[in-house]
């Protein structure tokens, strides 16, 4: 089980990392450090949240040389490659979903690790996968995602009560995660598909284009 959390961990970072560097390129024109940098935050933000709301510290980021390596590497074949994967419709909302459902399945199995109680590992899972892509929007000036699209913590709060309802049933396995990291995938593309948003205030003014 370690093996598998380990993998869909390093999963999420590589996914993020592109993301995020991809995001960079779109938002605003960066040099080859500044698109490598903005990628490896979005990769490696939520898990160190996660680790310092976890009390394990150091944080796994500097104790394990693949995150640096595989968010460097994600950021860096972004930027070579950025135009290409720009012609992939939807390239960043489906690499910021599978990044959001790694992280929200593999913070939970961490927190569950630890000790925490069921509802504590929800709300570090869903953390760990909103984390991230949060400082990418605050650092590329954008309202960030989990306050204002559609089904973005959501899936993220499903995916993390799956697999730790499946540790509560004594299903824990390689299985329970996968299924819980698709699940959360799979509502977020939906969300993102239909263009489904979380409810809102009453009478509140429809967003602003652009």
């Amino acid at each position: 089980m370690a093996t598998t959390a380990l993998v869909l961990d390093l999963g999420g970072t590589f996914a993020f990392a592109l993301n995020g560097a991809l995001t960079a390129l779109r938002a605003t024109r960066l040099d080859i450090v500044g698109v490598v940098t903005l990628g490896m935050i979005t990769a490696l933000g939520g898990g160190t949240i996660r680790d310092l709301f976890l009390d394990s510290l150091p944080p796994a980021t500097f104790l394990d040389w693949r995150y640096l390596a595989v968010a460097a590497g994600g950021g860096l074949i972004a930027f070579l490659s950025g135009s290409h994967l720009e012609r992939i419709n939807g390239t960043i909302n489906v690499l910021d979903a599978a990044g959001l459902s790694l992280f929200a399945v593999t913070g939970a199995l961490k927190a569950t690790g630890l000790g925490f109680g069921p509802a504590q590992a929800v709300i570090v899972g869903a953390i760990t996968a909103v984390g991230g892509g949060t400082i990418r929007d605050v650092l590329t000036r954008r309202v960030p995602s989990v306050l204002s699209s559609g089904l973005y913590a959501v899936p993220a709060l499903v995916g993390a009560t799956a697999v730790v309802v499946a540790e509560l049933l004594g299903t824990r396995g390689t299985v329970a995660a996968v299924g819980a990291a698709v699940l959360c995938f799979v509502i977020r593309m939906l969300g993102v598909h239909f263009d489904v948003n979380a409810p809102v205030p009453p009478g509140s003014p429809p967003p602003e284009d652009g």
